[in-house]
């Protein structure tokens, strides 16, 4: 039975809350001028406390997040945070600052930045980091800007992107709303760049070359020195799409190999989990001859006072309103200073060491197409499963019935009907047997009762929808009757 809204539950005349006396004397017409002011009360739900705390609860039981089961969404680092993290970030002194204060009113904040913006520096061997970008591709988008004008501050207009077929969906879409021309490269047989491919594509128009690594077939680019000095044999310059950097935390820093630009998810790497229903945080760092065009302001000390420094030379500007979104840089600083440099080492191993485990276990009923180098994700092919009348898709919302979170499904793209499967470095091995279980027996019913697949989810609050129906006719307004 379908939950009532919170409207539906309304009772003229009841209340859950008691507001104080008002003290000031004076109304809200002498506030705000007659044109901004509503001609109408808004119509609010009249529920009790403890009637609103149940309703929201109710909602939330039909919601699969990660303290409610396995979630091994692919691609998206996706992992446990800390409840210590949450608690800190709700201390007042975060909480109760506004970005208009004066400086010295801050030092505290400034200062958690600032160290921030040194330990991500640390971590990726990059010469200085910008903190304003607040998504992964917000985080492209401002090193894709730092690239165009990289060139164009040495007098070029160069506009050619290039990038492997594997790439995240966000590289091209970054690329080419910036105006830049995306010259896509085929993966070799390893599933990683094809390194005399590359050599006949490169000439003096290529910007920059995008990469992710370890890649989205989960596959570490080992190759990364030689692309690195082909590209920058052109003056190109290096982007790394740091999605994927929980594979290599405390073993490889992304500027020791080649590149020149990374960004980094903080919400996905450094806790704040995908499910918290965002904001993000894609902070960016650089190699030594870029740092003159990071975004401003760059959070800086002197004589032990914390500032913020617009004074870049060559400055792309501000890409987001004030300094980003902070709490979730707080949350970051925490679990890096938690987890320290052995704690960040035990990150990657265990990524590593989860997903090839499980990736052993699925093997011989889910074909992985690209095995050599595994890092903390792999790609499995449900083609073979298209002889009973199932597709990828069908076993994704079989394993909804199982109570488990769906993994990315049809990406990327070069591996036919892709189950991108991260288990993540939380995961304990009760987990990922359990997790490797379910999906033998899913695929046990595809050979045996392929309708129940087809017809699943038949255990969540709703069954299969009309996704294209659901999304060209998209209706979650609520509508009152009178």
């Amino acid at each position: 039975m379908a939950t009532k809204t919170i409207f539906e539950k309304s009772i003229s005349g009841r209340k859950g809350y008691t507001l104080p006396e008002c003290k000031i004397k004076m109304t809200i017409n002498n506030l705000f001028p007659e044109n901004l002011l509503r001609k109408d009360i808004p119509r609010m739900p009249e529920v009790s406390e403890l009637d609103t705390v149940r309703h929201y609860i109710e909602l939330s039981d039909k919601n699969h997040f990660i303290e409610k089961g396995f979630y091994p969404l692919g691609s998206c680092t996706m992992k446990y945070n800390p409840k210590i993290n949450d608690i800190v970030t709700v201390l007042t002194g975060f909480t109760d600052i506004h970005p208009m204060q004066p400086e010295d009113t801050i030092q505290g904040a400034l200062q958690v930045m600032y160290e921030l913006q040194k330990d991500l520096a640390e971590i990726s061997g990059m010469s200085a980091v910008s903190l304003q970008p607040v998504a992964g591709a917000h985080g492209e988008f401002t090193g894709v800007n730092i690239i165009y004008n990289y060139h164009k501050n040495k007098g070029q207009h160069r506009t050619k992107i290039i990038m492997p077929d594997s790439s995240h969906g966000t590289n091209p879409a970054t690329s080419a709303l910036h105006g830049m021309e995306v010259i896509e490269l085929k993966s070799n047989e390893d599933g990683k760049v094809d390194i005399e491919a590359l050599k006949e594509i490169l000439d003096d128009d290529v910007a920059g070359f995008m990469l992710t690594n370890p890649n989205t077939l989960g596959v570490f680019e080992t190759d990364v020195k030689e692309i690195a000095e082909l590209i920058h044999s052109v003056d190109g310059l290096m982007y790394m799409d740091g999605a994927n950097l929980n594979a290599m935390l405390g073993y490889i820093r992304p500027g020791d190999m080649g590149f020149d630009i990374v960004h980094f998810n903080l919400h996905k790497t450094f806790s704040t989990p995908h499910g918290g229903g965002g904001p993000g945080a894609g902070g960016i760092g650089v190699s030594e001859k870029l740092v003159d065009f990071l975004p401003v302001p760059i959070v800086q000390v002197q004589d032990g006072t914390y500032y913020l420094d617009y004074h870049v030379k060559n400055t792309i500007g501000k890409v987001h309103s004030f300094f980003g979104n902070f709490l979730v840089m707080v949350r970051a600083y925490i679990y890096l200073k938690m987890l320290g440099d052995k704690g960040l080492k035990r990150v990657a191993e265990n990524a590593v060491i989860n997903s090839n485990y499980l990736m052993k276990k699925l093997l011989d009923v889910y074909p992985v197409p690209y095995q050599k180098d595994i890092m903390h994700e792999f790609v499995a092919c449900g083609e073979k499963f298209k002889e009973y009348g199932i597709k990828t898709l069908d076993i994704a919302k079989r394993l909804l019935d199982y109570g488990y979170h769906a993994p990315t499904i049809y990406f990327p793209l070069i591996v036919h009907e892709a189950l991108m499967i991260e288990p993540t470095e939380t995961e304990s091995k009760e987990k990922l047997d359990k997790f490797a279980e379910v999906m033998l027996n899913i695929a046990k019913e595809a050979e045996i009762n392929p309708e129940v697949l087809k017809e699943a989810p038949q255990k969540t609050p709703v069954t299969r929808l009309d996704e294209t129906n659901a999304i060209k006719n998209l209706n979650i307004k609520y509508t009152f009757e009178t």
